[in-house]
């Protein structure tokens, strides 16, 4: 979880979770699916939300590379969910975006400061997504989840002891499991 105050326009049903997969459940479930990077001005809630409108502007270049960078992160956190490890296009994917940022190492008065740059303005929040996903990849690939609730496609990060958490939410998908197999109990 993050320690940055989500946006109070941001309605999105599941917030503070780690950048790369905030970034995921800017998609959550609906007929059609719902989206919250379908304009400019979303996307500025989404940047608010992390802790990044002060670093990054909300245009329309940057919201085709955070859209890039949201598919790259879904195909690499399916992988890592399905395999345990990131196929060479699952790679290429995030390569792809990690390739226009770096993070450059100074001097500063108190030692070693890094500082992350990018190419294009436009590549900042889609490159930090990224490079925080491979983040949490290094700390266990088998963290990284989807919610185990059949009609949720949320993502989450499972910081529990054990690594046992099922539910982007106990008290949604979670009661709502319970709900169904007390149901089925009951009828049967």
């Amino acid at each position: 979880m993050t320690d940055v105050t989500p946006d109070p326009r941001d309605h999105r049903p599941l917030l503070g979770e780690p950048t790369a997969l905030d970034l995921l459940n800017t998609r959550w479930s609906g007929t059609p699916v719902n989206d919250a990077l379908t304009d400019v001005e979303q996307y500025g809630i989404w940047l608010s939300s992390n802790g990044l409108s002060g670093r990054c502007t909300a245009d329309e270049a940057g919201l085709a590379a955070i859209r890039q960078t949201r598919e790259a992160i879904l195909l690499a956190a399916q992988e890592a969910r399905e395999q345990g490890e990131l196929s060479e296009a699952g790679r290429a994917g995030l390569d792809a975006v990690l390739a226009y940022g770096r993070i450059r190492r100074t001097a500063g008065p108190g030692g070693a400061e890094d500082r992350i740059e990018a190419d294009r303005p436009e590549w900042l929040a889609p490159w930090l997504a990224a490079d925080d996903f491979l983040g949490l990849l290094g700390q266990g690939a088998h963290r990284v989840k989807q919610c185990a609730h059949e009609a949720c496609i949320l993502h989450f990060f499972d910081a529990s002891q054990n690594g046992r958490r099922r539910w982007c939410r106990m008290a949604v998908c979670g009661n709502r499991a319970k709900a169904a197999r007390h149901y089925v109990k009951a009828r049967g």
